[in-house]
């Protein structure tokens, strides 16, 4: 059995910790707690942690070249040895969907978001699972950068943190997805 990546789609560096845009670093960092597999190591292009869940071998992976380089991680998780793209998911925010709503997919476009469009620019396919995380869209009249770079309100963290337990579920959905594959 291979090892499969888990890849946490945002900004790295302070200013950008809670933005809207850093909503799949956000669900990562969930997901290392839960899991057990924090994220201790890091070279140039990315921080990571690798582990065992699920008895099988996980990376957790946090690419640090900004959003719109995100697909330079794929040579990397080559050699770590992840089968792409059928071992991968990308966890990214989608201001297309009201905030706190999931959506799993398993292939299809980046709908606009940049990270997402990197990775399949860089795979050469879009048959890449995914969970976009909703984060809502800017008021008319405010710029949508702006919205996105911009810091979560608390209340809207607590929509996000209330829809942990059905990231959760997705994760899990991905994984025996693949597993019934291989079957």
């Amino acid at each position: 059995m291979g090892i499969r990546a888990i890849v946490g789609l945002g900004n790295p560096g302070r200013e950008y910790e809670r933005t809207r845009h850093n909503a799949g670093k956000i669900f990562l960092d969930s997901l290392s707690e839960r899991i057990g597999i924090p994220l201790v190591h890091q070279k140039a292009l990315v921080q990571w942690g690798e582990g065992e869940w699920k008895k099988e071998r996980f990376l957790l992976v946090f690419p640090l070249t900004y959003m719109n380089l995100s697909g330079r991680v794929i040579p990397w998780l080559r050699l770590k040895g992840v089968s792409l793209p059928s071992d991968l998911l990308v966890l990214s925010d989608d201001m297309d969907l009201p905030l706190g709503t999931l959506r799993f997919r398993e292939k299809g476009s980046s709908g606009g978001q940049k990270g997402l469009a990197s990775i399949i620019e860089t795979l050469g396919s879009d048959r890449v699972s995914r969970i976009r995380i909703g984060i809502g869209r800017p008021v008319e009249g405010q710029d949508p950068s702006d919205y996105v770079l911009g810091k979560l309100h608390p209340e809207e963290r607590k929509i996000l943190e209330g829809s942990l337990e059905t990231f959760f579920g997705l994760v899990d959905r991905w994984i025996f997805r693949a597993d019934d594959k291989s079957a």
